[in-house]
């Protein structure tokens, strides 16, 4: 069903009507119900996603024709607003230079267990956060998910909200798509997964072995952990430690760089599509 409705004007930065989108970097840090999607390439997804849904659209007036594509997809009953340039970022407290801000929340409650024996019976890839407090990583971490085909993301419980507006940003709209879900302890994650059938293997810099080991058939859950201090050594000495070789004497790269070399190993070694 698409929308039909017909855009409501803005005029007034005090409109209780659009209290979800009022200082928006200031909300983000306090919170707000929701989540706030912002820019096409992210709603995009949003709009397609079966977990999650917008309750509302804030958009610029003057990019409402090019938007007109996607806004007819946007549900019946869903309220969009228009506002000018002055009162749109007035609203946001900030230029917001994409023209186009959702709110939206969740259907599916993104705690629910996955269901990760059926992953590893289909021969599937789970990624693990494991204390990854930075929202650009772990945005960054769900679109490397996304591109090279992990059915699922496990959180733990020190690692940041993806639903983060800058997260879902950095994500292209990926945390709308990969199935992700908050765990506890990453100990609790780990025997869940070996549990379920998968080879788990820890990311780390320090490892001995290179990445032959992703390139083994099977389930494979692949463990990131914080830059600096990577995963936890008692963690780490549970599971299979691999490593990216590079240049002698460079300690590392970024975690969701490293996410994505990995990744594209455990992709690569998939049949070609037809």
């Amino acid at each position: 069903m698409t929308s039909t409705e017909i855009p409501i004007r803005i005029h007034d930065l005090e409109d209780s009507r659009i209290d979800a989108y009022r200082d928006v970097r200031e909300r983000d840090l306090v919170g707000r119900k929701g989540f706030i999607a912002e820019g096409r390439v992210v709603i995009e997804p949003l709009l397609a996603s079966r977990r999650f849904r917008p309750l509302s659209l804030l958009v610029l007036e003057n990019r409402l024709a090019g938007l007109a594509p996607l806004l007819a997809r946007v549900p019946a009953g869903v309220p969009t607003y228009l506002a000018d340039r002055a009162t749109f970022d007035g609203i946001a407290g900030f230029s917001v230079h994409r023209g186009l801000l959702a709110h939206g929340e969740a259907l599916a409650d993104p705690d629910e267990a996955l269901r990760l024996p059926a992953i590893a019976a289909a021969g599937g890839t789970v990624v693990v956060a494991v204390g990854i407090a930075n929202h650009d990583n772990i945005g960054a971490i769900f679109r490397n998910a996304a591109a090279f085909g992990a059915d699922a993301v496990l959180i733990d419980e020190t690692s940041c909200d993806p639903l983060y507006r800058k997260a879902i940003r950095v994500s292209a709209g990926s945390v709308f798509t990969v199935p992700y879900e908050r765990v506890g302890a990453a100990d609790d994650a780990l025997a869940r997964l070996l549990d379920a059938g998968f080879r788990c293997l820890a990311l780390s810099p320090g490892a001995a072995a290179g990445l032959a080991p992703l390139d083994q058939p099977g389930p494979a859950a692949l463990f990131l952990g914080a830059e600096g201090p990577g995963l936890p050594a008692e963690l780490a000495a549970r599971m299979s430690a691999i490593r990216i070789p590079m240049v002698p004497g460079f300690d590392s790269i970024n975690v969701a760089t490293a996410a994505a070399v990995a990744l594209h190993r455990l992709y690569s070694r998939r049949p070609p599509a037809d």
